[in-house]
């Protein structure tokens, strides 16, 4: 018999972040796997999930955690006062973050009546709503899943990324609670697992690897846009370009390419798609109406972007510039299932790096120009040849972000 899951989500609508894409690939692969699964989200909006039960977790109202909450906003509002870090020194949370909890303890109240067989919580960004939700049912904490999406808290990142936050050792109180009382606790990379069990010895034991899952994508009846044209060779990174994740070398890079390939600037094309908010000015200075570039920092429709990425010669997956990025990124599993070689500019020590495997000639640090230029240059004369070169053809990546894997990780568990 199938087992019965539970699952507690923050969000559920793929357009709100990377997260909720991945959490939405992992409940429908968990359905695909043969599962009995039953979803409460905090979604705000009526999400339907195929052949999926779903059911909104209702806010809180009034209630004085709600009401403070209310409070803290209008006076941000209307007299330009930002309360959130004598709170969040005080507290370690803000009031909306325990108004949200409460409002999923309910849930989770009625939910543990269903009698599951495993519990699993799934968060976005860095809230883990649910998992603080969860602590407070210790009755179910063997049946728990604690799903870790990034590390946790802040001042825990990996360089660039580490900042000390307001309430920060509430924050790293609440983690190691989570660590010692979840059953289970999943993380999406081998990285991830042991940079956090090295905080949390506990995750060392408790933890399985779910990577982010290959949802066998469909598009139908999706025309390319008109600034692609598929008889050059393209190459794609379609992402969040964070303060974190400088595009100048892979820029450089391709430039220099250009430099050394002359005739190539007739044939190639970067396309770089998604907010860039901290980049404009040397994007712009890029772009500048060369032909070779194709620059947008606005929102790109899902649907778009694969449609792209299973088109374009090659994937970039641009990472930032640290001794170590224990990250899988969520789109890993779209690039793997567009089936075409991955550029990977990323750390030596690096998730995306270690699953391509050591003898996988297409990576680089983020800042190597020279060597950034290189392989693109290997990448565009085996295009020259025939673009059937650059295929990935990577079964075992397939098999890896597979149902058939994810199904087998969650019967092992006991």
């Amino acid at each position: 018999m199938n087992k019965k899951i539970i699952v507690i989500a923050e969000s559920i609508d793929k357009n709100d972040s990377s997260c909720s894409k991945c959490n939405v690939a992992l409940i429908e692969n968990l359905k695909q796997a043969g599962f009995d699964i039953m979803v409460y989200h905090y979604t705000r909006k009526n999400i339907k999930l195929n052949n999926i039960d779903c059911q909104p977790i209702k806010e809180i109202k009034w209630s004085l955690n709600y009401v403070l909450s209310r409070a803290v906003r209008v006076t941000q509002r209307n007299f330009n006062i930002d309360l959130h870090p004598f709170f969040d020194k005080i507290f370690g949370f803000s009031f909306t973050f325990f108004n949200d909890v409460n409002s999923m303890k309910l849930t989770i109240s009625k939910a543990r009546k269903l009698n599951p067989d495993l519990i699993l919580t799934v968060s976005k960004g860095l809230s883990f709503r649910p998992h603080y939700a969860m602590l407070s049912f210790p009755e179910l904490h063997s049946k728990w899943i604690a799903n870790i999406h990034d590390p946790y808290p802040f001042h825990l990142n990996p360089r660039p990324f580490n900042w000390v936050e307001n309430g920060y050792k509430k924050k790293e109180n609440f983690f190691k609670e989570v660590s010692e009382k979840a059953g289970f606790s999943s993380f999406p990379s081998v990285l991830l697992k042991e940079w956090m069990g090295s905080y949390f010895s506990n995750f060392l034991k408790t933890g399985v690897v779910i990577p982010h899952q290959n949802s066998n994508y469909k598009i139908q009846n999706l025309d390319l846009p008109d600034y692609f044209d598929t008889t050059k060779f393209n190459l794609l990174h379609a992402g969040n370009l964070l303060a974190q994740r400088s595009p100048k070398g892979l820029l450089d890079g391709f430039e220099l390419f250009l430099a050394r390939n002359p005739e190539a600037k007739n044939e190639a094309k970067l396309l770089l798609l998604g907010p860039a908010q901290d980049h404009l000015e040397i994007l712009k200075n890029y772009q500048n109406n060369n032909p070779n570039f194709y620059i947008y920092t606005g929102y790109v429709d899902f649907d778009v972007v694969y449609n792209l990425q299973t088109n374009v010669s090659a994937n970039i997956i641009l990472e930032s510039k640290s001794e170590i990025s224990p990250f899988l990124p969520g789109k890993f599993p779209h690039c793997v299932e567009a089936n075409k070689m991955i550029l990977s500019l990323a750390p030596f020590y690096s998730e995306t790096k270690r699953l391509l495997g050591n003898d996988y000639e297409y990576w680089s640090e983020v800042d190597d120009v020279e060597k950034i230029a290189a392989l693109i240059e290997m990448l565009y004369q085996l295009w020259k040849q025939n673009p059937e070169n650059l295929l990935l053809n990577r079964k075992d990546l397939q098999d890896y972000l597979s149902v058939t894997y994810l199904k087998k990780v969650i019967h092992d568990l006991n």
